[in-house]
C-alpha cells in the first residue's frame, strides 16, 4: 500500500488506521493531528487506510482544525446539557464562521445565559475525563431504533435514503448523529466559551416548534480565546445601533417595527453612498430607472415570487385585484425592457435601480438596520443574449472589485446551485451554473460551492464580505436567470432576424443599503471617511461676540465649494465644543480666533489627531477636495 504525504510517498504492508501512520512518521506529529485529509476529504484520525492514497495530517495549524475543533465541542456543549437537563431533544449542532451553535429543548423548561457557567463546568468535567469520540456506521432502521426519543433526530432520519450509510459518534454515554469528523478525544477540547443563547425555529420554519439555540465558540489556545474575546468586546462598542443614535444618524419607531427613520445626518450619509453609486454606474454604461413599489398579483404569480415568496409579502387588496408591495425589483425591470421591441445590437442592456422593497420579516429576527422590512436595494438587471454571459459577469465582478475596494473591504464568493425548489429544467440549471463557474474562474477568483442555496430561478454568486472585526457579510449577489424572460415573453431580433429570448442577471454589490450602512458603521466604529461623513468639517468659533461672523464666512465658502459643515454657535466652552467634534467623529474640526480672523486663516485638527496645523482658508478647501477624490 502506497501512501503519499506531500511530496514523498511511504510504503506499508497492510491497512493502518491514521493515527498509526502518523506514529509512524512521528510521534509528535500523531500527537499533534486531530484529522486527516484522505484522497482530499476529511475524516477522523481512526479511519482505516486500505489502499494507495493521499493523506494529509491536520493539526491545530491547519485552516480545517478551527470548524473540527468546534464541531466537537458543539457535541460536547449537548453531553453536558444532556447530564445537566431531564427530556432533551437535540435539533443541529454544526460548527459556523466563528465558532458553533446547538439547537435543542428541553421539555418544560427554558434556559437563560445564567445557565452558562454551569454548563461550561460539566463540559470541563467531561474534557478532563478524555473520552475517546468513536464513529459508527448504522442501517437507517437502527439510527430510528437509537434515536426513537429525539423526534428532530428521527425527522432527520426519515428523510434519507434508505440504502444511506448513517454514521453515529460516541464519547461516553453520549452519542449523536453526525457525519463529522471530529477530535480524537474530548481532552482537545479545553479553552471554550458560551456566548449567547438565541430561539431558532426548527429548521428555520416558524410554522414548526421554536428551540433554544446556544452560541460558543472554542480555540486550541487560552491566548487566541482571549483575543477572541476581546475582538467580541470591541464589536460590542462599534454596535451600529448605538453608534446610529450617538452619531444621530436613523431611528426606528413603534408605529412601523423594522422600518427605520432616517434622520439630517443620517439621510445625507444615505444620499451621499446613493450618489457614488448612481455617479458610477451610469459611467460603467447602466440605464437608471424607477419601478412601482405595488403591483398586481397576476405579475408575481407570472414571476413565480406569488407561489414561492406569498408569505413573505406585504398584500393589499383594492377594488381592481389583489396588489403585492414588492419583495424584488425584477419583475418591473422585465416590464421595462417589454415596453419596446430591442434588437441583438443593443445588448446587453443594463438596469439599475435603486428599489423600495419590503419583506415580511418576524418582528424577533428584526436587528437595528441589519435586518429590517423595508429596504432598497441597489439592484441591477442586465438582459443579454447566451453568449455575452461570461465577459458580462467577469464585468460585473470587475465593479464589485472597485466598490469594495472604496470600503476597505475583501470578498470571498460562494457559488449557490440548484434549490429544492426551482423552477425550470435541470438541464437549464446545470448550464448556468457552468457559466457562473467560468465567468469567475476568468477572473481569477476562487469560490466556494454552496450547494442548494440559489434562487428559486436561478444559481448566483453570493459575495462574503469580510470587515475589519473580521466578520463575514453576505452582501453582493449576482444571479443567472434562464427562467423569468421566459415566463414574461421578453425577445430580441437576433442577427438572423428571428425572435429569440435574453438571458437575465439579477445583481446587488451593498445588497440593501440600510444593512450595507449597517456594516461600514461598525467597519468604520462611526468615523466615517471624509468623502462619506455627514459632517466633514466642524467650525468653532473662539468667542461668539468677536469671532462668529468670519466663522460664518468660513462656513459659505465651504459649503460653495460643496463641503458638509457644521456650524457651532452655542454657548458652551471652547474646550467642550472642542471635545464634542471628536465624540461627533466629524473628520475636520477648524478654531477661528483672532489671528485666524486676521489673517484669513483656519486652524485645523484631524479627527484622532492631537497637532493642530494652521493654513489659509483656500489651502484647507484645495486640500479637502484633494483627500475627497483619493478617498473615493
Amino acid at each position: 500500500m502506497k501512501i503519499k504525504l506531500l511530496d514523498n510517498y511511504m510504503e506499508f504492508d497492510s491497512p493502518l488506521k491514521g493515527y498509526e501512520i502518523a506514529s509512524k512518521i512521528s510521534p509528535s506529529l500523531a500527537k499533534a493531528s486531530i484529522a486527516m485529509s484522505l484522497d482530499n476529504k476529511l475524516v477522523d484520525m481512526s479511519t482505516l487506510v486500505d489502499k494507495d492514497s493521499e493523506v494529509r495530517f491536520i493539526t491545530s495549524k491547519d485552516k480545517e482544525a478551527f470548524e473540527i475543533l468546534n464541531h466537537s465541542t458543539a457535541h460536547l456543549m449537548a453531553e453536558a446539557i444532556k447530564e445537566l437537563y431531564q427530556d432533551v431533544s437535540f435539533g443541529v449542532g454544526p460548527a459556523i464562521e466563528e465558532g458553533f451553535y446547538y439547537d435543542f429543548e428541553i421539555a418544560g423548561k427554558k434556559l437563560s445565559e445564567e445557565a452558562f457557567p454551569i454548563i461550561e463546568k460539566k463540559m470541563l468535567e467531561l474534557s478532563k475525563k478524555a473520552e475517546i469520540i468513536s464513529r459508527k456506521e448504522v442501517s437507517k432502521e437502527e439510527a430510528l431504533a437509537l434515536f426513537k426519543n429525539d423526534p428532530y433526530k428521527t425527522e432527520l432520519i426519515n428523510e434519507l435514503p434508505e440504502n444511506e450509510t448513517i454514521s453515529i459518534y460516541s464519547q461516553g454515554d453520549y452519542m449523536d448523529l453526525c457525519r463529522g469528523p471530529h477530535v480524537p478525544k474530548t481532552s482537545y477540547i479545553k479553552h471554550f466559551k458560551l456566548l449567547s443563547i438565541a430561539g431558532a425555529y426548527w429548521r428555520g420554519d416558524s410554522k414548526r416548534p421554536q428551540l433554544e439555540r446556544i452560541y460558543g465558540v472554542s480555540f486550541f489556545s487560552d491566548e487566541e480565546l482571549q483575543n477572541h474575546l476581546n475582538i467580541l468586546e470591541e464589536r460590542k462598542k462599534r454596535d451600529h445601533k448605538k453608534i446610529g443614535k450617538d452619531l444621530g444618524l436613523f431611528m426606528f419607531s413603534e408605529y412601523g417595527p423594522g422600518l427605520p427613520f432616517w434622520l439630517p445626518k443620517g439621510y445625507t450619509l444615505r444620499r451621499t453612498l446613493e450618489d457614488f453609486w448612481l455617479d458610477y454606474h451610469r459611467k460603467n454604461g447602466y440605464l437608471v430607472v424607477n419601478t412601482p413599489i405595488m403591483l398586481n398579483r397576476q405579475l408575481w404569480e407570472t414571476s413565480g415570487h406569488w407561489d414561492h415568496y406569498k408569505d413573505d409579502m406585504f398584500v393589499v387588496e383594492v377594488e381592481d385585484g389583489t396588489y403585492a408591495i414588492k419583495p424584488m425589483n425584477c419583475p418591473g425591470a422585465i416590464q421595462i425592457y417589454n415596453n419596446s421591441l430591442h434588437s441583438y445590437k443593443e445588448l446587453p442592456l443594463r438596469y439599475a435601480e435603486l428599489g423600495n422593497v419590503h419583506r415580511y420579516e418576524a418582528s424577533g429576527a428584526l436587528n437595528g438596520l441589519f435586518r429590517v422590512r423595508g429596504f432598497t436595494q441597489d439592484d441591477a438587471h442586465t438582459l443579454l443574449t447566451e453568449e455575452q454571459v461570461g465577459d458580462e459577469v467577469s464585468r460585473i465582478i470587475g465593479i464589485y472589485d472597485y466598490i469594495y475596494s472604496v470600503f476597505g473591504l475583501n470578498y470571498s464568493i460562494e457559488l449557490s446551485t440548484r434549490p429544492d425548489d426551482f423552477i425550470g429544467t435541470i438541464e437549464v440549471w446545470d448550464e448556468a451554473e457552468k457559466a457562473l463557474e467560468k465567468a469567475c474562474l476568468a477572473t481569477g477568483h476562487e469560490f466556494k460551492i454552496n450547494p442548494g442555496d440559489g434562487a428559486f430561478y436561478g444559481p448566483k454568486l453570493d459575495f462574503k464580505l469580510r470587515d475589519s472585526m473580521n466578520r463575514i457579510w453576505q452582501c453582493g449577489t449576482v444571479q443567472l436567470d434562464m427562467q423569468l424572460p421566459g415566463r414574461f415573453n421578453c425577445v430580441y431580433i437576433a442577427q438572423d432576424g428571428t425572435k429569440k429570448t435574453p438571458v437575465m442577471i439579477h445583481r446587488a454589490c451593498f445588497g440593501s443599503l440600510e444593512r450595507f450602512i449597517g456594516i461600514i458603521t461598525e467597519n468604520y466604529a462611526g468615523a466615517f471617511p471624509l468623502w462619506l461623513s455627514p459632517y466633514q468639517v466642524e467650525i468653532i468659533p473662539v468667542s461668539l461676540d468677536n469671532h462668529l461672523d468670519y466663522a460664518k464666512e468660513v462656513e459659505a465658502k465651504l459649503n460653495l465649494n460643496k463641503i458638509r459643515t457644521d456650524l457651532d454657535a452655542s454657548e458652551e466652552k471652547l474646550g467642550y465644543k472642542i471635545r464634542q467634534a471628536q465624540v461627533q467623529k466629524i473628520p475636520y474640526s477648524i478654531v477661528l480666533g483672532d489671528k485666524e480672523k486676521e489673517n484669513g486663516t483656519v486652524t485645523y485638527r484631524k479627527y484622532g489627531e492631537q497637532n493642530q496645523v494652521t493654513v489659509s482658508l483656500d489651502e484647507f478647501i484645495d486640500m479637502l477636495k484633494k483627500d475627497i477624490e483619493a478617498l473615493k
